[in-house]
């Protein structure tokens, strides 16, 4: 596990470090509710060099990357977390599923939180009249959330019969949507644990994806389930003093032999989303470098950090104060990110999950490795 999540610092000043800085007005006509058809016509703000940039859509991508550039994606998959149920007494419990501790014992938030101590009994009932138990084990300080033990027939794990008990877990901000749960699952989408989806891979196609590979643009995966620690917000006025909640990530030794074979050919490291960015660079701040890892990191990415791994970032638009502007920050500067979204608001793009995607190449990256 690691344990630090303090980056290397090569500079901060005070308005980096503080939350007020992270803070910007989007209308909220602009925060998307469905995903772009097809997923690809997506608009594209693209960040050529420290100075300039200009705007196309996502499809533009295989013109905008080089022949050897490496592309790496998070496979996780979500799962339905969202589960609605009763305690014994008939009253409703909303639980969202945070991550599984062990066989059939998850950390999960809960509403109303009050009315669940340990030793109360929750009902869920499926599409196929089926049922599941859960009892609360204990109270989790650090996330407010509770540790439930599931009761699951015939020897089955939680995550075999999920589907029929549980719903996707589309964050707040999405209260008007049409997509379906394939829309909000990556077209690689594979290892089944995330609570939210790596948005920035929404806009991959199967199509974009061979079209790239044909022109010597590879990819490669990590996994890291998206978990609390991505989109908890960040509450103190120091941002340096943030806590992240850990997150499971692999990276295995395919991958660290494919990015060291495409640095040692002068290829770049493109990052599709944050969380891809957290599982390589986390992976590397285990031993100093980057080495096959498997675990938990809390990495928390802010201005002044020091690149290991990536060279450019395939991104989305974020909430304000969150720590995925923080890390975009640290890639290209906090002020001049946030002179970006103004324009990007300005041109109308669509923000947050289901939005539109920015692509920050290496020329107009800082404290590259």
């Amino acid at each position: 596990m690691i344990q630090d999540s303090n980056p290397t610092l090569n500079s901060l000043n005070f308005s980096d470090s503080s939350l007020a800085s992270y803070d910007y007005r989007l209308p909220l006509e602009q925060i998307a509710q469905n995903p772009a058809f097809p997923r690809d016509s997506a608009k594209l703000l693209v960040v050529n060099s420290s100075t300039d940039y200009h705007h196309g859509i996502f499809s533009d991508l295989p013109s905008l990357l080089q022949p050897g550039d490496l592309l790496i994606m998070n496979d996780t998959r979500v799962i339905p977390a969202r589960l609605y149920g009763r305690k014994t007494s008939g009253a409703a419990i909303e639980v969202l599923l945070l991550e599984e501790k062990q066989t059939n014992t998850w950390l999960a938030l809960v509403k109303p939180g009050k009315r669940l101590q340990p030793g109360v009994q929750i009902v869920f009932v499926g599409t196929k009249e089926q049922y599941i138990t859960a009892t609360v084990l204990e109270i989790d300080e650090p996330t407010g959330g509770r540790l439930l033990k599931f009761d699951v027939p015939n020897n089955l794990s939680l995550l075999q019969v999920i589907d029929s008990f549980g719903k996707m877990p589309l964050p707040p901000y999405i209260t008007n949507s049409q997509a379906d749960d394939d829309e909000y699952q990556t077209v690689y989408a594979q290892n089944l644990g995330a609570i939210a989806s790596p948005t920035a891979g929404l806009h991959f196609t199967p199509e974009l994806i061979q079209k790239l590979a044909e022109l010597g643009i590879n990819s490669a995966f990590v996994t890291l389930h998206v978990g609390v620690g991505t989109f908890r917000p960040v509450e103190v006025e120091d941002v340096t003093t943030h806590k992240m909640h850990g997150e499971w990530i692999d990276v295995s030794q395919a991958t660290v032999e494919q990015i060291r074979a495409t640095k040692a050919k002068g290829g770049r490291i493109i990052a599709v989303g944050t969380t891809a960015v957290r599982a390589l660079e986390g992976a590397a701040a285990a031993s100093g470098q980057l080495k096959p890892f498997c675990g938990k990191t809390h990495m928390f990415i802010y201005p002044g950090y020091q690149w290991r791994v990536v060279d450019g970032l395939i991104t989305n638009f974020h909430l304000p104060r969150s720590s995925l502007l923080m890390l975009v920050s640290a890639l290209i500067g906090r002020q001049r990110l946030l002179d970006l979204y103004e324009d990007a608001i300005a041109q109308s793009y669509r923000f947050y999950s289901f939005g539109d995607a920015m692509l920050i190449l290496p020329e107009a990256t800082v404290n590259r490795p």
